[in-house]
């Protein structure tokens, strides 16, 4: 049995101290480099404010209104630690609950479950401003275990990722991801730089996904300044830009 989760645990095992997700903001010049370790802890924290917080059971959706940013890398890996469903394309109306950025707060407030506010704020700082009926993502979830044991098990067979054109379980992610991560010939030497948005089929799988399945890391950008980017490549030493143009 494979899931996105253990992809992450796989990759990381070789070296847990080495970078995995380094992300700019080229609109506020944010930088924020993610170990595996780091992010792991993230994602413990995440899944547990799913389960302890939301009180999502595996298979439930999770409308993700997120845009690229390395604290919705933690959501997907999150919802597929704690089994449910994340659903980037989804009606918040018609899930179970929604994780939203600021710009999506009216969309969001029409979710029949819990609501919560990942505010984006540079180094994950509070939101400013909570609106009400919503969680504050950057306020609660430092004071969750680090640790995350699922209160079942949550298989490769249950429904991981929810799109407008299908759905695909656990397993099918492992398999597509290792499948692009072998068209893409990528390895854990590569470190891949990635534009697209992380919220599409081919940004979660050059910004997320491929990279896993194979232990390679990741730059991922934001608002990008096509000027800065040769430079980025350089000072970031990066082997590959994907997905493909």
């Amino acid at each position: 049995m494979t899931t996105p989760a253990e992809l992450l645990r796989a990759a990381a095992r070789p070296d847990p101290s080495r970078p995995f997700l380094t992300f700019y903001d080229d609109a506020t010049g944010e930088r924020v480099e993610l170990s595996f370790t780091t992010l792991d802890n993230w994602v413990a924290k995440t899944a547990n404010m799913i389960v302890e917080d939301l009180g999502a059971r595996p298979g439930e959706r999770v409308a993700l209104l997120l845009p690229s940013h390395w604290q919705s890398v933690v959501w997907y890996l999150a919802c597929w630690t704690a089994g449910v469903v994340a659903a980037p394309d989804a009606d918040p109306a018609e899930s179970d609950h929604v994780v939203t950025d600021p710009g999506g707060v009216e969309r969001a407030t029409a979710c029949p479950g819990e609501r919560v506010l990942v505010p984006m704020r540079p180094f994950g700082a509070p939101a400013l401003e909570l609106p009400a009926g919503f969680h504050d993502y950057a306020a609660e979830v430092p004071a969750y275990g680090d640790q995350f044991a699922p209160w079942s098990p949550v298989t490769d067979d249950l429904t991981a990722l929810e799109r407008a054109r299908g759905a695909a379980s656990g397993a099918e992610l492992v398999a597509a991801a290792r499948a692009a991560a072998e068209a893409w010939e990528l390895s854990a030497r590569d470190r891949v730089l990635v534009t697209a948005d992380l919220g599409t089929a081919d940004g979660l799988m050059a910004g997320l996904l491929a990279p896993l399945a194979v232990g390679a890391s990741v730059v991922l950008c934001r608002n990008t300044d096509p000027a800065a980017l040769p430079r980025r490549t350089e000072t970031e030493r990066v082997t590959r830009a994907l997905p493909p143009t």
